[in-house]
């Protein structure tokens, strides 16, 4: 974004424009000599076969400084899946691994997991992540993670060098960093963003006045970016969430666990496409409405822990606070738009503004009935407690699966060239 200015409490790294790709990674290159640099790539079978995929496959190729790249599989049992992904980090020359999170071996672990009081909640983008960490973990020479979504359709690795360079490189030594970028393309985008979590926090300031993880959360531009990158010794100290309040109950963790001067936020891009989830204001189970409770409730639970104390009356003053700041938006959104020459549907702004109305409401509720109900992972930390050789088990499994995908990978091989050798006759019966 073209500006400079530093707004709230955490610092911006913008993109001025003046540096060049080379340059960036070659500096990072050097930063392999004492700190290696994992990619972790949370992933669905949906997006496996996608061209978004196969375009950031492509580009992460060319990255000269990532150490290993962890595809993280998540919401799938079936082997042939586990396989294909497999073969789609084929073209990598980086050291590359899947970690099958939905996977029977790995399933056994977290029953063991289980029995010892440490729940690692249900299968998803969380629980993918948060087993790629201690995959990375495991290994003791990786000092710096990155995380980035699988569905970026202009993915570029000028994006993933942006987003280690605050972490990996010597003289600015942030322990996390959040990327950010214009979510504008044809049209507005980052509706779950502009039109409920800011107007949401600004209500959230303008009943409790000046606190400091509210304007910690009010600093970042786009929070809810699936694009982080953290330090070693972050990844083992926080609890990662497991629902779709994963981006700002990651963010409430960082909070706690470091000094806001070693945390920043990064301009990766100057635009960011990926897949767009739907709105069903009749669906709170699924989609941007499910996101918005879940993100909801991560942001009221995590003040109540905080020793915010939530008076009478106070759900029905936040819905009416956080209409008027939604409504507000509408109007600046608008303005912003025809200046630029953009269509802007003021009507289904309008109803995506009554459907968040309505996930505040939702989450109050879930709120009254637990207000403690946090859905987080255990630390690693808590879990090398609890069981200290469990990274190098969770290690074992992941060499073991990945070593009989391999082999199975070989067996298809084996077969399509013993049918290329064999005659016309045997090669149809066998097609």
């Amino acid at each position: 974004m073209g500006d400079f200015f530093q707004n709230g409490i955490i610092t911006t790294l913008h993109d001025f424009e003046t540096d060049n790709l080379q340059r960036m990674e070659s500096r990072l290159s050097d930063m392999l000599k004492r700190r290696d640099i994992a990619l972790i790539l949370p992933i669905i079978p949906h997006d496996l076969m996608s061209q978004s995929f196969s375009d950031i496959v492509a580009e992460i190729a060319q990255v000269p400084y990532i150490s290993e790249v962890i595809l993280s599989l998540g919401q799938t049992d079936e082997f042939k899946d586990f396989v294909e992904a497999r073969r789609r980090l084929k073209p990598l020359p980086q050291p590359h691994s899947v970690v099958w999170s939905s996977g029977p071996g790995i399933r056994g672990l977290f029953e063991e997991l289980r029995e010892n009081y440490l729940d690692v909640g249900p299968d998803g983008k969380g629980r993918g992540v948060w087993t790629g960490l201690g995959y990375v973990l495991s290994n003791r020479k990786l000092w710096v993670v990155a995380v980035h979504d699988c569905d970026i359709r202009n993915y570029s690795r000028n994006m993933l060098a942006r987003l280690c360079y605050p972490c990996a490189v010597r003289g600015m030594d942030f322990e996390f960093a959040k990327a950010y970028y214009m979510r504008v393309s044809n049209r507005v985008y980052g509706r779950v963003t502009r039109l409920f979590f800011t107007p949401l926090i600004r209500a959230l300031m303008s009943i409790f006045g000046t606190h400091e993880f509210l304007s910690f959360l009010h600093s970042f531009r786009y929070p809810l970016s699936g694009e982080i990158c953290m330090s070693r010794s972050l990844a083992h100290v926080i609890r990662m969430p497991g629902d779709w309040g994963l981006e700002i109950g990651t963010l409430s963790e960082v909070y706690g666990a470091c000094s806001l001067t070693r945390i920043c936020q990064v301009d990766i891009a100057r635009t960011y496409e990926h897949k767009h989830q739907h709105l069903d204001p009749d669906d709170p189970q699924s989609g941007l409405l499910k996101m918005a409770v879940d993100i909801a409730k991560v942001v009221l639970r995590t003040l109540a822990a905080r020793g915010i104390i939530f008076p009478d009356r106070f759900f029905d003053t936040l819905q009416a606070s956080y209409l008027h700041r939604a409504r507000e938006a509408i109007d600046q959104y608008a303005a912003d738009a025809l200046l630029n020459g953009l269509p802007y549907e003021r009507h289904s702004e309008g109803q995506a503004v009554e459907s968040f109305t309505e996930a505040v409401r939702l989450a109050a509720k879930e709120f009254h009935k637990d207000p403690t109900d946090l859905p987080r992972i255990p630390s690693w930390n808590r879990v090398m407690s609890a069981l200290p050789d469990f990274m190098d088990r969770l290690s074992a499994v992941v060499t073991e699966e990945n070593r009989q995908a391999d082999q199975a990978l070989a067996a298809e091989k084996r077969k399509v060239i013993a049918v290329d050798h064999s005659d016309p006759a045997v090669t149809q019966t066998v097609n």
